[in-house]
């Protein structure tokens, strides 16, 4: 199997765990909130990284070294991922993913606050024409702007402010470290948040196997793409991620009867242009730097 088959076929595993994702979240919404769910996917999320780590004997790979930068990480993250949980509640799943896109948008927007990183004119076009794409399927003024369409528009910034800090963090710490302080401290976040009130609804027969869906397909989906992106380039491995869209749209029709929204479709698709733009221009550059390199040689 070539290389681009290889990677087509992971990003099929990547999607189908997204979409396992959200339809077990808004499934748990009945009888768990978002803190919840958040607590127990951590736990799951605790089991399978420790086995990995016990497994493949790297637990001396996890250190305190930077745990301040961990905990911001992580509380990113956990708010990110809470506001992701309660937007598939709350409108429908292809909105959701479309808004979700968002989130290269706002590194590029970010990156050179937080990284230093050069702003280009390709990377502000490409922010222009994703925002464009925003307002397409948001439609401020043509529908109301509800609590699920905001929700998942900042659930796309906390994402993008997550993987700006994991860029940081990768020079310090390991995969396995990370994700380890990942589940624990978000395992902490989310029975600290669920227990406020002082009720934390507990599993049953029903929720269990969703809850446990959730923890495998969080963890599944990011593994196969860093699978995806180790064997094929950026500008291959990208596109595939674009059918997390219509995949999701079809499959909010059949199991929640969710009308296949035209505007919704035309922003994702807006969005998906203004990221192809930067990465289609960002592979050139590094492409065009080796080329130069290689002949200085």
């Amino acid at each position: 199997m070539n290389p681009i088959s290889k990677a087509a076929l992971w990003m099929t595993g990547a999607i189908a765990s997204f979409s396992a994702m959200a339809v077990a979240g808004r499934e748990l919404s009945v009888t768990h909130d978002t803190f919840e769910i958040m607590f127990y996917r951590s736990l799951v999320g605790i089991c399978v990284v420790a086995l990995i780590l016990t497994l493949s004997r790297q637990w001396h790979q996890v250190s305190t070294n930077k745990l301040g930068l961990h905990g911001i990480r992580n509380t990113l993250h956990f708010v990110g991922q809470n506001l992701w949980f309660f937007a598939v509640t709350a409108i429908p799943l292809a909105q959701v993913f479309a808004l979700e896109f968002t989130q290269p948008i706002w590194v590029i927007l970010l990156s050179p606050l937080l990284l230093r990183e050069r702003l280009t004119s390709v990377r502000v076009l490409s922010a222009l024409i994703g925002f464009a794409g925003v307002l397409i399927v948001a439609r401020p003024g043509a529908v109301p702007l509800g609590a699920g369409v905001m929700a998942a528009a900042a659930s796309a910034i906390f994402f993008a402010l997550t993987n700006i800090s994991t860029k940081t963090l990768t020079r310090f710490a390991s995969i396995g470290c990370i994700m380890f302080w990942l589940t624990v401290m978000q395992a902490v976040l989310g029975l600290t948040a669920a227990g406020f009130d002082g009720q934390i609804a507990l599993p049953t027969i029903k929720t269990a196997p969703f809850l446990i869906l959730v923890g495998l397909a969080g963890l599944l989906a990011h593994y196969c793409i860093t699978n995806a992106l180790a064997i094929a380039p950026t500008t291959v491995v990208v596109p595939f991620d674009f059918a997390r869209l219509p995949t999701i749209a079809i499959v909010g029709m059949i199991l929640y009867h969710e009308p296949l929204d035209h505007w919704t479709l035309l922003g994702a698709a807006v969005i998906c242009a203004g990221i192809f733009l930067n990465v289609h221009s960002e592979n050139r550059n590094t492409l065009a730097t080796v080329s130069r390199d290689t002949q200085r040689r």
